[in-house]
């Protein structure tokens, strides 16, 4: 007995010096190691003394009838995201300027063993909500447990935490499932942090608090803006919080310098160019219309200088936007469907028509990056690839993936091997109809958008699948039914994005897991269930090292490519902003995200100016 508790008291002496050697850790890089050890004072690109002030203007497509943005039901308003937005903070801040590299926001340091088994956070002792309460451990734990019972995205992105527990008030342990996952530590900085008093208390009418449901009372947050008045589906107004507490950290030095950021919702996308051109309601436009860009940028805010263009360039990884079709539909589940679907997409007319040939195609879901598979599988991503050789198209091994390139000569060419595909799948054509030789019935499609935009987004596929007989459709619903139908996985096929990072990890599950294919609300829009893409998943989670999270990203982006589960379609080489000439600007924007629209602020007397010259048309 004496032996015994000898040897449990050595091993929990070798535990306390292990974690006790644990280094505790304010910056976080999955990328950069050197980032981990310089001191941070601020973001390079900022202006620290920007001055505070003045009203940021934006114009929303769509409506909004819920201030909670982690459930399925409801449309949340803009400002709030799946992070918390500009309301309720994370307890590390992403880098706008560096690739998978996390700044201190409510925990100021954390560490981790050398196994990636568990992680511990340590508040800052000067973070609280905005009714003065301090956030502590218990807030963290609460938020963590609520999150991944409500929110799918949650769910998926930290499955391998077991617990949170609070260790003291301003320490917080995460603990794993499984050691090994380099990624994770890293990632519960994500975590948004929410306030458990306000949301377990009562209303101004002594009603009992549900976040599992969309409420329309403005929630208690921590961040440097709160709610200051809304009109639901039209209006909503956020306000500068003056005492912000995190208004000195590094992160915000030269940000958050707008008094009032006011949102206008729009349900016609015209309306809302009209409302841009006459000023006063949007001042800062991403322009995502090509036609729209080169065209109609002619009015006279823009001669007279007014109004400017400019372009952005980023160097992170494009989100990658596609048709996505729904494989829980069975006619969509055959290789050979979806490739001939693929065949069908006449990109290059689809260019030179509507974007002036200025757009270019996806090749991959981590286009611009090194993790994008390119030519034929070799060294560690063979190996890898080998292990599930059975399981995947022989011609992954053997060419390297090609999307159809179209010409006046190819379009009969592709078109007629898509009918080929479409015959061994088990269609045919029959009297100008594609139809299944057993059932007689018709192929038949509807195209999910929810604006106009996707008139123009699917004018390079539809024509071509009514060619080879297929009934072809668009249908265009409002905002609010087009998100719950996307949630509900109520499509055949819609356009869907897909935004990775530098450092796949967690994430990936909500994507593509076959888990995730039956939780509505998950990104797994296709419904896809792939035995090799849960394996590769699961293994990109777990790589030991960077060269081998990209030799195993590479391949399954190859292994999603050969399986066409989707229809790549295009992006803009550049990030087309268009803005009322009111703003100062740092002269440097972040080359990760390629522009930081909280480093910009508002020059009083440029705004006085526009003002007086076009309130008469107000």
């Amino acid at each position: 007995m004496a032996g015994l508790l000898a040897g449990v008291t050595a091993a929990l002496l070798i535990a306390s010096v292990s974690a006790g050697a644990q280094e505790w850790r304010t910056s976080s890089s999955l990328i950069d190691p050197e980032v981990e050890t310089k001191p941070f004072e601020r973001y390079d690109y900022v202006n620290p003394d920007a001055p505070k002030g003045g009203t940021l203007n934006s114009a929303v497509f769509g409506t909004f009838d819920s201030f909670n943005p982690f459930i399925v039901r409801g449309t949340p308003t803009a400002g709030l995201t799946f992070f918390g937005g500009i309301l309720w903070e994370t307890l590390m801040q992403q880098s706008p300027d560096e690739p998978s590299t996390s700044h201190p926001l409510i925990a100021e340091a954390f560490k981790y063993p050398e196994d990636y088994s568990s992680a511990t956070y340590r508040l800052d002792p000067d973070a609280h909500w905005h009714d003065g309460e301090p956030i502590t451990a218990e807030d963290v734990v609460w938020s963590l447990d609520v999150l991944k019972d409500i929110s799918p995205q949650h769910n998926r992105y930290f499955a391998n935490v077991t617990e949170a527990v609070a260790l003291s008030d301003h320490e917080v342990e995460f603990r794993f499932d499984q050691a090994g996952n380099r990624e994770l530590p890293h990632i519960m900085g994500d975590l948004p942090v929410l306030p458990k008093h306000w949301w377990e208390g009562t209303d101004a009418r002594g009603r009992q608090r549900n976040i599992r449901e969309p409420t329309l009372e403005p929630p208690l947050g921590s961040g440097p803006y709160r709610i200051k008045s809304f009109d639901p589906g039209s209006e909503i107004v956020w306000e500068r919080v003056e005492d912000y507490w995190g208004a000195d950290l590094p992160v915000s030095i030269g940000r958050n310098n707008f008094d009032l950021q006011r949102y206008t919702y729009f349900q016609d996308d015209n309306a809302e160019f009209l409302a841009f051109q006459k000023g006063g309601t949007e001042d800062i436009r991403r322009e995502v219309s090509t036609r729209r860009w080169v065209q109609n940028y002619d009015f006279p805010a823009v001669e007279a200088g007014d109004v400017v263009k400019r372009e952005f360039e980023s160097s992170s990884i494009e989100a990658m936007q596609a048709f996505v079709f729904n494989m829980r539909e069975p006619r969509f589940q055959d290789r050979r469907v979806r490739e001939a679907l693929t065949l069908a997409y006449n990109f290059e007319e689809q260019n030179r028509t509507h974007f002036f040939g200025l757009n270019k195609r996806f090749s991959s879901y981590f286009e611009k990056s090194e993790l994008a598979a390119t030519g034929l599988p070799e060294g560690r991503e063979l190996e890898i690839l080998e292990e599930f050789r059975e399981a995947l198209p022989p011609e992954l091994f053997t060419e390297e993936f090609k999307l159809p390139v179209y010409t006046p000569r190819t379009e009969r060419e592709y078109l007629r091997e898509a009918v080929r595909l479409f015959g061994e799948a088990g269609w045919e054509i029959r009297d100008g109809r594609m139809v299944n030789k057993e059932t007689g019935r018709q192929f038949t499609i509807e195209f999910l958008g929810g604006s106009p935009t996707a008139e123009i987004i699917t004018s390079g596929i539809i024509p071509n699948l009514r060619k080879i007989g297929i009934a072809a459709t668009l249908r265009i619903v409002d905002t609010s039914q087009y998100i719950q139908r996307l949630q509900n996985f109520d499509f055949d096929a819609t356009t869907g994005r897909f935004a990775q990072t530098n450092s796949p990890g967690n994430e990936q599950r909500d994507y593509w897991s076959s888990e995730a294919a039956d939780i509505p609300g998950s990104r797994n829009m296709g419904g896809i269930k792939d035995p090799v893409v849960d394996a590769l998943v699961d293994k990109i989670i777990y790589a030991e090292d960077r060269e081998e999270l990209v030799a195993l990203t590479r391949a399954l982006d190859r292994v999603l490519l050969w399986n066409y589960y989707m229809v790549p379609q295009y992006y803009q080489p550049t990030m087309r902003f268009a803005y009322w000439n009111k703003f100062g600007i740092p002269e440097e924007q972040p080359d990760y995200i390629g522009v930081d629209i909280d480093s910009w602020w508002i020059d009083p007397e440029r705004e006085r100016a526009l003002a007086a010259k076009y309130r008469s048309q107000n």
